[in-house]
């Protein structure tokens, strides 16, 4: 599966405003929701609500990315929301803010400057566990 580079950062432009928001509210249900997405376009990246939204509004570019990287970008991006959720609605508020905090770092840096830190990360992994490159798009 491919997908198109200029609505993985429409997705990362939405994904930095709502964690913005998630942390000047300290919204635990907000960051829940946001882990939602994520969890959404890990599992289906097609079926994802800001790429929906992206299809809706502009024509694809053309160019497309395996999927894989993203998906696992999707995925890390799961586990720091849902763990700004877990700390502000259990009462631990700076474990909520940290989480988030580094959740809109990678979000804002792929929204800005088209760096997907989850994405450069599977990459590594992938380099760091001996698979080649033809098996990057197989998750």
């Amino acid at each position: 599966m491919e997908l198109d580079p200029r609505g993985q950062r429409f997705a990362a432009a939405v994904t930095s405003v709502v964690i913005a928001l998630v942390l000047i509210a300290g919204s635990g249900w907000l960051a829940l929701a946001q882990a939602a997405v994520f969890a959404i376009t890990a599992y289906r990246p097609k079926l994802g609500p800001y790429g929906l939204v992206y299809r809706l509004l502009w024509k694809p570019s053309g160019r497309t990315e395996p999927a894989a990287p993203v998906r696992f970008a999707q995925l890390v991006g799961f586990v720091f929301l849902s763990t700004s959720a877990g700390g502000y609605l259990a009462g631990a508020e700076t474990l909520g803010l940290i989480a988030a905090a580094f959740g809109l770092l990678a979000a804002f840096l792929n929204a800005a400057f088209g760096l997907c830190l989850g994405c450069e990360a599977y990459l590594g992994i992938r380099r760091l566990t001996g698979r080649n490159a033809e098996s990057v798009g197989n998750v």
